[in-house]
């Protein structure tokens, strides 16, 4: 039997990232042999893993890396928030990000088909992280962002990596791509434009806005308040010409049933305008990127800001960490609270 020693130990800890109780443990098994424990090590830990893989992993972080004229932003899994923290976590998601936008994989299986610094696959790392951390870690999603050298990257990530952004920008410098990004972290736009939309997913949020201000005009009805209009459009996309041409027209009709001399009219309709496209593209709003009013200067939508500083968002891509999840019920807090209760005797 070959001697266990405390250099023995540590190495394998440093190879397996496992605890010293479980390289002692496969050190004992496999007779001292160091590379027969870690493949012992890893075998377990798939083993672990395994056992984790129907538990509900929304918590996590996102990560950003920029290199040359390619970015990647990535999702990274968590059971629990206090995980997210772990400094193994936090390390193994900024090197999923690294190895990614340097790989430039297709999808997900390629993804967790590229080689780590370490010598393992992505696949392995995270394996071997939920092994030795105790919580599922699963890679959830990646994009990859490419510019040419006339272009800027905007790296930004907040509520301490939970949203990850990159933007690209045209005609401006990297402070101005970040403020963008941050526009985009906290505005949660989907897509850049509103040709992006799709005519149904159109319709049906229209149909929810209405539905909304329906509520509302009940309530008004109650306090005697005048009820709101129905919205008739959503997206820029259903403004065509003849239709803005009517609006122009009722605008017109409006001013001169109020008496307003039709010398003024170009000083006023040119306003209301405005005011009906902004009232008509709120689906725009919401979702497109370019619709909305930005944060930095909000006299203007970020279309129009840049258009002012001789600037153009080319492209971004938002994650934000357990959008769309649907999670489960607290099930691994109550897991540990009936581990403690048991071992408390409870």
């Amino acid at each position: 039997m070959a001697e266990i020693t405390a250099k023995l130990v540590k190495e394998l800890r440093e190879k397996s990232g496992a605890g010293v109780m479980d390289a002692k443990k496969a050190l004992v098994e496999t007779d001292g042999d160091i590379d027969k424990a870690v493949e012992l090590l890893r075998e377990k830990g798939m083993a672990k893993a395994a056992k984790k893989a129907d538990r509900v992993a929304a918590e996590g972080l996102t990560g950003v890396f920029v290199e040359g004229n390619v970015a990647a932003v990535v999702e990274v899994n968590s059971e629990t928030d206090f995980v997210a923290k772990n400094d193994q976590f936090v390390a193994l998601v900024k090197e999923a990000a690294e190895v990614i936008a340097k790989g430039k994989p297709a999808n997900n299986e390629e993804a967790l088909a590229l080689t780590t610094a370490s010598g393992e696959t992505l696949e392995a790392a995270f394996v071997s992280a939920t092994a030795t951390i105790g919580e599922k870690i699963s890679f959830r999603r990646f994009a990859l962002v490419e510019k040419t050298d006339e272009q800027v990257f905007g790296a930004y990530q907040h509520n301490g990596g939970r949203i990850g952004v990159i933007s690209v920008i045209e005609g401006g410098d990297e402070a101005l791509a970040k403020q963008v990004s941050m526009h985009i972290a906290a505005m949660k736009p989907t897509v850049l434009s509103y040709t992006e939309l799709d005519e149904q997913f159109v319709k049906d949020e229209l149909a929810q806005l209405n539905h909304k201000i329906e509520q509302d005009n009940e309530s008004r009805a109650m306090v005697d308040k005048p009820a709101l209009p129905l919205l008739k459009y959503g997206s820029k996309a259903q403004l065509t010409d003849d239709v803005l041409a009517q609006a122009e027209a009722d605008i017109k009709a409006e001013l001169a049933a109020e008496g307003k001399p039709e010398k003024i009219w170009d000083k006023i309709v040119p306003g209301k305008m405005d005011r009906f496209m902004l009232d008509n593209t709120q689906v725009d709003q919401a979702y497109t990127l370019l619709s909305q009013v930005y944060i930095m200067d909000d006299s203007k939508t970020v279309e129009a800001y840049f258009e002012s500083v001789g600037a153009k968002v080319i492209s971004f891509a938002r994650f934000e960490v357990g959008d769309g999840i649907e999670k489960a019920a607290n099930d691994f807090e109550n897991e540990v609270a009936a581990t403690m209760a048991a071992a408390l005797g409870k």
